[in-house]
């Protein structure tokens, strides 16, 4: 069985789709993914800094998975997710925000402006109105429904609702580009997946690249430990996360089961002990309000 690197962590992700020479790669998931029409299917790309730079002191600095610009100017960002951090679309379009705005320069009209699109791949149901694993947005009118602008676009694609459409073989990766695209990302803890996506690659030269460029960096000593390294920082938080989630539950639970009048104050309490338990294991201040409801302010306090 290869030991290969598990391409739902962004460090792989990025060796793969967003590392210069890959092109050809991200070209053809972009393209798959885009369900872009034929005259209109992306030719060429640049793979950008991932890091959008910060244009005042006090500006949030954004750091993305996978950045690129295709020729025509259309400006693309590729993020993976392997926990729901509940803040999934709110980042998705400030990321939209910072992309589509950082365009205009002095004396730019405004129709100069490119489509920006992003792309979140999660690895956990997260839209639970449709059984779709690809869902995109645009800016559509309440009532008639037509279309404002081609400007924005966001897409959300849930790798577990797409395993269990292949599993029950509703879709197939010899036939739909997105879906072996997708499952690649799971090949390396599925091995029928890995097998039917080397058959596959015997046909599709790209697919064949990007597993070649995956098991060549999955044999690098310096990319494993960077890798492991990535993977242990995720799952930490992801533990924290779910700890969190579990605590705080908890103490919901027991503050409905108090009198009336100390609900109010058990699920505080609760809430503060959750909180500084995740100071203790090192999680940042906005996660853990985010985490527990608290303001930011309330769990700075709890750190003094």
């Amino acid at each position: 069985m290869k030991e290969l690197i598990n391409l739902k962590i962004d460090y792989a992700f990025k060796l793969i789709f967003g590392k210069e020479g890959n092109e050809a790669i991200l070209i053809a998931f972009l393209n798959a993914a885009l369900r872009l029409p034929q005259k209109s299917r992306i030719d060429g790309i640049t793979i950008m800094s991932p890091e959008l730079n910060k244009e005042y002191h006090d500006d949030k600095k954004s750091i993305l998975d996978v950045r690129a610009v295709t020729i025509e100017g259309m400006q693309i960002n590729i993020e993976i997710q392997l926990s729901n951090q509940y803040d999934i679309e709110k980042r998705s379009l400030y990321y939209w925000a910072e992309m589509y705005s950082r365009q205009m320069r002095e004396g730019m009209a405004y129709k100069e402006l490119a489509k920006a699109v992003t792309i979140n791949i999660l690895d956990f149901n997260y839209l639970n109105q449709t059984k779709n694993y690809h869902s995109v947005f645009h800016l559509y009118e309440d009532e008639e429904r037509f279309q404002l602008t081609e400007a924005l676009e966001m897409n959300f694609m849930e790798l577990p609702k797409l395993v269990s459409k292949w599993r029950r073989r509703e879709v197939s990766p010899w036939e739909n580009g997105l879906v072996r695209w997708l499952l690649l990302l799971e090949g390396s803890e599925n091995q029928e997946i890995l097998k039917t996506l080397e058959e596959i690659a015997m046909q599709d030269p790209v697919l064949h690249q990007a597993i070649a460029a995956w098991e060549k960096s999955s044999d690098d000593p310096n990319v494993r430990e960077a890798y492991f390294a990535r993977r242990k920082a995720i799952l930490d938080e992801k533990a924290a996360v779910r700890e969190a989630e579990l605590r705080l539950r908890e103490a919901i639970q027991k503050g409905i089961e108090g009198r009336a009048e100390g609900k109010a104050e058990g699920k505080a309490e609760g809430k503060a002990e959750v909180a500084k338990n995740l100071l203790d294991l090192g999680m940042e201040i906005s996660k853990i309000a985010k985490a527990t409801g608290m303001t930011e302010d309330e769990v700075k306090v709890l750190k003094d």
